[in-house]
């Protein structure tokens, strides 16, 4: 007797039965040089510097660099993908995430003496991702603070001088804010002839992601009462309860930007500004 419910009367041989349950292809990407990758089973993340027959090399934002068989499980912005030779090389000069040619024939560069320090974490990650070729080739190494308040004691360890430069790269550098106090300090001690310290306006070095590249107009206005990045991510509506759903929104962001033409002018200007003065022989 048919019915709402008639379970006999429906054809279970059609569709495609035979693809059912099966995953999708992973997308085919091709390995290029500075491509970001992640090798998912190890969890090492990288820009891809050599692809010889079966193997990949990728070098993090520490300067080390690993191999991987192109057959491993590989991942971008956390979308699963394999990889592939390139099929044909680009032609022209290439150029590197900042913009500058790319060096495609420089060997391994030993680090200067000469540093760039950022604040923190999330810092390193975004300056690696767009100015790691030019970084690797200049041989200077970038380290991470954890906060601008640790400046004066590292650099009092590090001892910079005219062949051992410095230069640091702090967040709310703004007229009458810590970072300016601080900064000022440092200009005018003994150190500051061989410290450049720069900053760029922003609470935090996510906001120098153009918002355009988030969908976002502006970013939030988050009240001081709220810790800045858990703000920003209840206001985009976004997992923030744990450190772990922070650094899952980062990655969210910074999957976003390809190159400099993603970040906003001032911050560009101080990372090159850095660049320039750390590379400047004395």
């Amino acid at each position: 007797m048919p019915g709402a419910d008639d379970r006999y009367s429906r054809d279970v041989l059609a569709g495609d039965w035979k693809k059912a349950g099966q995953k999708p292809p992973l997308r085919l990407v091709d390995a290029v040089r500075e491509l970001v990758v992640e090798e998912t089973v190890s969890g090492f993340t990288g820009a891809i510097v050599r692809v010889e027959a079966q193997t990949i090399e990728l070098v993090d934002w520490k300067d080390r660099v690993r191999a991987f068989p192109l057959t491993s499980s590989f991942a971008i912005d956390g979308e699963p993908v394999r990889l592939q030779v390139p099929r044909a090389a680009p032609t022209g000069r290439l150029r590197s995430a900042s913009g500058s040619f790319a060096v495609t024939d420089a060997r391994a560069r030993t680090a200067l003496p000469s540093r760039i320090f950022v604040e923190g974490r999330h810092d390193a990650e975004l300056v690696e991702k767009v100015w790691g070729h030019d970084l690797r080739v200049e041989g200077v190494a970038v380290e991470y603070l954890e906060g601008v308040d640790n400046l004066a004691d590292v650099l009092k360890e590090f001892k910079p001088g005219p062949s051992r430069k410095v230069g640091v790269l702090v967040d709310h550098l703004v007229k009458g804010s810590k970072e300016s106090r601080i900064a000022d300090a440092i200009a005018s001690s003994p150190l500051g002839e061989n410290v450049l310290v720069v900053g760029h306006p922003y609470v935090d070095v996510w906001q120098s992601v153009k918002p355009a590249r988030l969908g976002l107009t502006e970013w939030p206005t988050v009240p001081r009462s709220i810790e800045w990045k858990h703000g920003i991510c209840e206001a985009l509506g976004w997992p923030h309860d744990e450190q772990a759903d922070i650094a899952r929104a980062w990655q969210r962001i910074l999957g976003r930007v390809r190159t400099f033409a993603d970040l906003e002018p001032s911050f560009l200007g101080r990372v090159e500004e850095l660049i320039d003065f750390v590379t400047t022989p004395a």
